[in-house]
């Protein structure tokens, strides 16, 4: 649910290594300039251009699938919105004299899953929270099939109701795994390992100048941080800047309607 390391130090750390990279690239170039010849300069001109291809390309998949993640997580909370009310409307098959109480179940089930993602990213008290979320959910199940079986119960009460109820359940499942699947820790690794190399090649490159331009020097190591800060943020949308907050009104909504 968490990154391995908080994204604010993350961005620090890969910004001054970035600069220092560059600086330490600049001064490999200044000593070795009069050495080279025609040849090895075109040589490492297209090693350079590979490594920064290999670099963007990470970027591009990182950042395609974070935000397809992040997309799958918006999604779900209104799958499960939907859910719930479909669930709920159907208790008005069964009879009259049960609704109350599996009425009130649902009010209290729907507060639960409300407060199991407003906890996070506390997982140990959104674990907790999810475990009252599991009692509640075999609760509404066995009263379902008692009071569909009541006399005064619509005919396929039953039918339709507990495949609704089944798919509200199946989708907490769901949901619990899309905000646990997040790519390995290794891949942020190599953005982080690839993002220093390229800075260092980049300091290298700009050595043939007679004095280097800060300005690019700064660009460069701030556009590439941000993007990855971003794409980080983005996996991980209960923890920074980027959240789903804004989503779970839908479920909100649910949940005033049942008042």
């Amino acid at each position: 649910m968490e990154p391995a390391i908080s994204p604010p130090i993350f961005s620090v750390l890969l910004l001054l290594g970035m600069l220092l990279m560059l600086e330490i690239g600049r001064r490999i170039g200044i000593r070795r300039r009069p050495k080279e010849t025609e040849g090895e300069r075109g040589s490492l001109g297209t090693i350079e251009g590979a490594v920064f291809a290999l670099f963007g390309l990470v970027v591009a998949f990182s950042f395609s699938g974070a935000a397809s993640r992040f997309n799958e997580k918006r999604e779900l909370i209104a799958v499960e919105a939907n859910c719930i009310e479909t669930a709920y409307l159907r208790v008005r098959l069964v009879a009259q004299a049960a609704q109350p109480e599996l009425q009130d179940l649902f009010r209290r089930y729907t507060d639960s899953r409300l407060d199991t993602y407003s906890k996070l990213p506390d997982l140990i008290a959104a674990q907790k929270e999810m475990a009252i979320s599991r009692e509640l959910q075999r609760e509404i199940w066995a009263r379902a099939i008692s009071a569909s079986q009541l006399p005064d119960s619509h005919a396929d009460a039953g039918k339709l109701l507990l495949p609704a109820l089944n798919e509200m359940i199946d989708i907490t499942t769901t949901r619990a795994m899309a905000i646990q699947t997040h790519p390995p820790n290794i891949i942020y690794g190599l953005l982080f390992f690839l993002a220093l190399i390229c800075s260092l090649l980049a300091g290298y490159r700009m050595s043939a100048g007679k004095q280097h331009s800060w300005l690019h020097i700064i660009s460069f190591a701030m556009i590439t941080v941000v993007v990855i800060f971003v794409i980080i943020d983005v996996e991980y949308p209960r923890v920074g800047l980027i959240r789903l907050e804004s989503f779970d009104q839908v479920l909100v909504d649910v949940r005033a309607g049942m008042n």
